[in-house]
């Protein structure tokens, strides 16, 4: 799997934070992105073609702060869980993934790429989730890693 470095400008999102111990966000997503749904649909205009995202904090020692979100068009007011967020931007790893949502060979590939580029996580990742398509093995999902900035050599 590829991986290319780009420079990425912030993504506006609608998103219900929840606090995640690590194997667990199976089955935290879904009901966390059932709120947002709800709420976008009640909001003419927040959404047109955005995409559902899901931002990762990682914190050492300490569950995943997730974001669930969804790409919206404009800033809103918080209405009870669902607020307004958005991705980071700056240099970010990319790896797109096609077919099945295991992410893992992505997530793995980006590991490989930091170790062998002597990069490093600056803490951050997100998931850009593409539109199903008819045939599973098309559907694309975007994996995105912050990167902390580059050190000078010596």
């Amino acid at each position: 799997m590829d991986v290319d470095v780009r420079t990425v400008g912030p993504r506006r999102l609608a998103a219900v934070r929840r606090e995640v111990a690590a194997g667990e966000v199976g089955s935290a997503w879904r009901p966390a992105l059932d709120l947002v749904w709800d709420f976008v649909r009640t909001q003419p205009g927040l959404w047109t073609d955005g995409h559902n995202v899901f931002v990762y904090h990682h914190r050492p020692g300490a569950p995943l702060l997730c974001e669930f979100g969804v790409e919206v068009t404009r800033t809103f007011d918080a209405a009870g869980e669902v607020c307004p967020t958005q991705t980071p931007g700056g240099e970010v790893a990319v790896a797109v993934h096609r077919g099945s949502y295991d992410l893992t060979e992505a997530y793995d590939a980006m590991t490989r790429w930091m170790a062998s580029n002597h990069r490093e996580s600056a803490g951050c990742t997100w998931e850009i989730y593409g539109d199903p398509t008819p045939d599973p093995a098309g559907t694309e999902t975007t994996v995105v890693h912050l990167l902390e900035p580059m050190r000078p050599q010596r």
